[in-house]
This record gives structure tokens, sequence and C-alpha cells, in this order.
């Protein structure tokens, strides 16, 4: 019974290094999501959705890969333990996100895999990140690898979509349903560039209509809270673009 307490209790640290990494990384997504809705009145996340695999999950992967069953070879062998969806609005946004966790300084990207640059053979399209995440435990730091997968709206739709359809399907499926589900790929990535073009145009008009107007850069909102930016302030910017 003692020995049973002991190996719940190691099990139970072992998962909870992944939990606090992943609760670290959706703080740092929160803070990039407020700041760049502040700056830039517009948010590119537009969801995450995060999770932790299950004991048995991990079992089962570590005997599919055939290594061996201690927490050590879990830790080098399989890198998805704790994973983090992003679901972005446009494609830019995807690299954007990547670029401004790489600038974190206590994180570490492992491993990338572009599916968006080279899409899987059946249409699959995503961004796959491996990072090093810092936990802080009580008597020592640990370096947690977390997977991070950013993809648009439409891809998340169709990876959705596709894993409902073919979810425990043994069978072999048909090529002209391979071929329609690849079609489907291809119609959502098509649709992403189009809404991509589109929000750049209308961004453009909105810059020019506040350019001409003027009134829109004479104040700032922070938690939904409108401030006016005091004149003294507006001629320091005035007296500094002189000097340059």
């Amino acid at each position: 019974m003692e020995q049973f307490k002991r190996f719940k209790d190691e099990i139970t640290r072992f998962l909870m290094m992944y939990k606090f990494a992943l609760d670290s990384l959706e703080t740092k997504i929160e803070i990039l999501k407020e700041e760049f809705h502040f700056l830039h009145d517009y948010n590119p996340i537009e969801h995450t959705k995060s999770r932790l695999k299950s004991p048995e999950s991990i079992l089962n992967k570590i005997n599919r890969k055939g290594c061996d069953i201690s927490f050590p070879s879990i830790r080098s062998n399989i890198k998805d333990i704790a994973g983090l969806r992003i679901t972005c609005s446009f494609v830019s946004d995807i690299y954007r996100i990547r670029d401004m966790l790489g600038n974190q300084s206590d994180l570490t990207i492992l491993e990338t895999k572009d599916y968006i640059q080279n899409p899987k053979p059946n249409g699959y399209q995503s961004l796959h990140l491996i990072l090093g995440v810092p936990v802080y435990m009580s008597d020592r730091q640990e370096r947690v690898c977390v997977e991070v997968q950013i993809r648009t709206i439409a891809m998340d739709f169709w990876a959705s979509l596709e894993h409902k359809i073919f979810y425990k399907y043994n069978e072999t499926v048909p090529p002209r349903l391979l071929q329609e589900l690849k079609e489907a790929a291809d119609s959502a990535a098509a649709l992403d560039k189009q809404m991509e073009r589109l929000h750049h145009e209308i961004a453009e008009i909105k810059e020019s209509h506040m350019e001409n107007g003027g009134t829109g850069t004479k104040r700032i909102i922070i938690r939904d809270e409108e401030f006016q930016i005091p004149a003294a302030l507006l001629e320091l910017i005035d007296i500094g673009q002189g000097n340059e």
C-alpha cells in the first residue's frame, strides 16, 4: 500500500509539472492578447484550448514507441503530454504569434513543423511548435515540453470535422473520399487568403480615415475605459518629431 501511494504521488507530481507549464503558457498568451488589443485595436487570437494527456494515453504511446516505462524515458520520448491549440483569424497571425512566443526570454522553441508551407497529403494545415517552458517547483526548476498548434479558424474547422469523420474508422478510406477531403482543405486555404486580403484592405481604409479625421489618435482605451491624451503630451510628440 505504501509503495502504491509513493507511485501515485510520483505520477501526480510528474503530471503537475505539465499542468503548471500549460498554466504559465496560457497566462503569457492572455497578456499577448491584451497587449495586442490595446496597441492595435485588434486581437489575432480567437481562442485557445489546452489539454493534458491521461496516464493511460501516455502509457499507450510509450508502448507504441517501444520505449522504457520510466519517467525519464517518458519525458525524453513524448513531447506532447501538454498541448495548447491557438486559433487565429489569419495566416499571418500564426507566424506573428510564433515570433511573439520565440521572443519570450524564458521560452525556447525546440522544434517546428510547418504544415502550412508543407501541408500533409490529406490537406491538413497547422503550425506545430515544441516549446521548452520553465516550471518552478518547491525544490527545483524543471524545463517542460509543451506542444503548441497554431492554426486559423478555417484550418481548425477542417481538422475538427476530419477528425470526427474518421475517428475510430479502421477501414481503408476510398481514394475518392480522400480526394474530396483534400479539395475541402484547398477551399479552406483559399478562404483564408481571401479573408486576409479583405482584412488588409479594410485596415488601410480605416487608417486613411483616422489620418484624415485625426480625432481617434487623441485618445487611448484601456480595459474598456477611454482616456484623452493631454495636449502637453501631444506637444512633446510634435517636438520629438520636429527634432528628427
